[in-house]
């Protein structure tokens, strides 16, 4: 028997699913890594923890799931996170750390960029838009300040192209990654000239663009060997997390459905055959194949801000019970009225892409008066993480029709999360239970690759399982549309603060403390 195994190289961690060619799940495992901040704005990881990782993940799945059972893999098809940056050498050594999309040290050349000329003319070139996540601006970042690492770099990859080169030997990107990096001209599909020369590199410093569907080359010897792979699997290219989420969840071109995910981080998105044009440049246009565009808005705070919150806040028997701790807090947020009493939460814990894209935006808490209480404070969190995805999604409603809303993601399919999303949209919400969306996507695409499927279009249509529905409350809707109001002003009104604070936060970065003198 066949089967298909997906590989998702996430934030924080690896996903491994196994299909049969039906679609339905034969088992999945996952791994994790650290991410390293080791000044303000920075966020790093060690590109071989990644790959290590992989394999032991790969190797475990396929011992449990798959050799015993005499599967025979047909294909491996891997996704990832957008936006991430590995200088390697002549022979593929990373050269450091790998700088991922949360990382914000550009912030200074991606303001200057965004407010020129040439920055709009890249933004309508690229789709992407002119923030630090950018590969472009961290490209240009290196070159003015590492320029060690600049002169010895033989290529810029993403961490999903390092590690495909890694098993296979072959430099490769696959058209969504490379559309998200601000160096692709998402309209003739080749390197842009212009944003090649703002960066300061050719071409050949990139890997070469490759269609979704394209094979990686063969696993190496080494790795057919230590896996138990035939030579002939497939490795697939394979595209974004983003991209193959909104395929997943079966969002398809002129739909009126938009799919939010919610994990670490989040984003509101749509499918369509055309770009979303923007003066304010506040969307991303990523391509997943010819005449295919997922388009929206990104927000780096998500699910790992809850998660921040419950470290901070949260009651633990021990320090791994996580989970528990945070149900604990969603329970006590139960119990407080919608709005919070009027404590609001800023969510700005990372910076914000969109709508606002600023890099320097802090997280704050508003309104907060004596009659409130922890719960309301947690209850407060939430609604400001999803505030904050409403504003996303109000933007893009400017665009196109959106009448319902599909959600994936640990944090957004919570069902607490879920009823105040419809609540705050005012729209029927859909949920899927222990459905992964990136990973069904990955297989949608290696099965449309291998004739099982005759298009994207075709395999997205199938229906899939039934989902949970979250219906409005319109009581509530009213409630949370007056908050949003003031959210919204916040989050522009405070721009100056916001970047007067994170000048600070910088300034005095490296005071280990201070020293104070008891003696008078």
């Amino acid at each position: 028997m066949d089967c298909i195994i997906t590989v998702e190289l996430g934030t924080y961690g690896i996903r491994v699913f196994v299909y049969n060619l039906s679609g339905q799940v034969i088992g999945s495992m996952k791994g994790h890594y650290p991410t390293f901040h080791t000044q303000p704005d920075y966020s790093e990881q060690d590109p071989e923890q990644i790959f290590i990782t992989t394999l032991y993940v790969l190797k475990n799945i396929l011992n449990e799931y798959i050799h015993p059972k005499k599967y025979k893999v047909a294909s491996i098809c891997f996704c990832g996170s957008m936006h991430s940056v590995l200088p390697v050498d002549a022979k593929g050594n990373p050269l450091g750390n790998a700088i991922t999309w949360a990382d914000n040290r550009a912030k200074k050349e991606a303001q200057e960029l965004r407010q020129s000329s040439l920055g709009r003319k890249l933004y309508e070139e690229t789709g992407t838009p002119i923030h630090p996540m950018s590969p472009l601006v961290k490209i240009a970042w290196i070159r003015d300040h590492d320029s060690e690492r600049f002169r010895s770099t033989s290529k810029y990859l993403s961490i999903k192209s390092y590690i495909v080169h890694q098993l296979t030997g072959e430099y490769m990107i696959d058209y969504s990654i490379a559309s998200a990096t601000g160096l692709l001209n998402i309209h003739t599909v080749n390197w842009e000239d212009d944003a090649l020369q703002y960066a300061g590199i050719t071409a050949d410093k990139l890997a070469p663009v490759a269609p979704i569907f394209t094979a990686a080359g063969k696993l190496k010897k080494a790795y057919q060997q230590s896996l138990g792979l035939r030579a002939d699997t497939k490795i697939l290219i394979g595209s974004s997390d983003g991209c193959l989420a909104t395929l997943g969840d079966g969002i398809i071109k002129g739909e009126t459905t938009a799919n939010i995910t919610i994990e670490d981080s989040g984003a509101v998105r749509i499918m369509g055959a055309t770009v979303l044009k923007d003066e304010k440049m506040r969307f991303f246009n990523y391509l997943l194949t010819d005449n295919y565009y997922v388009s929206g808005g990104p927000t780096n705070n998500g699910g790992n801000i809850f998660e921040w919150f419950t470290r901070q806040f949260g009651e633990f028997i021990n320090q791994f019970d996580m989970a528990d701790s945070m149900q604990q807090l969603l329970e006590e947020a139960g119990n407080v009225s919608a709005g919070s009493e009027g404590l609001l939460f800023l969510p700005y814990l990372l910076g914000e892409r969109a709508p606002i894209w600023n890099a320097n935006a802090r997280g704050a808490y508003f309104g907060l008066n004596i009659k409130h209480e922890r719960k309301h404070f947690i209850r407060a969190t939430i609604e400001g993480i999803l505030y904050e995805i409403y504003s996303i999604g109000k933007t893009l409603g400017e665009q196109r029709s959106i009448h319902r809303l599909s959600v994936n993601g640990s944090f957004g399919t919570i069902p607490f999360c879920s009823q105040l999303l419809a609540d705050i949209f005012n729209k029927p919400v859909q949920v899927r239970p222990q459905f992964h969306s990136v990973s069904f996507g990955a297989y949608i695409l290696s099965a449309t690759e291998m004739g099982i499927y005759q298009s994207l279009d075709d395999a997205a249509a199938k229906p899939l399982e039934s989902p949970d529905v979250f219906m409005p409350n319109k009581l509530h809707h009213e409630i949370y549309a007056d908050y949003f109001r003031i959210f919204e002003t916040l989050s522009a009104k405070l721009s100056d603060e916001f970047e007067m604070i994170g000048n600070l936060q910088q300034k005095y970065a490296h005071s280990d403390k201070i020293i104070t003198n008891d003696k008078q």
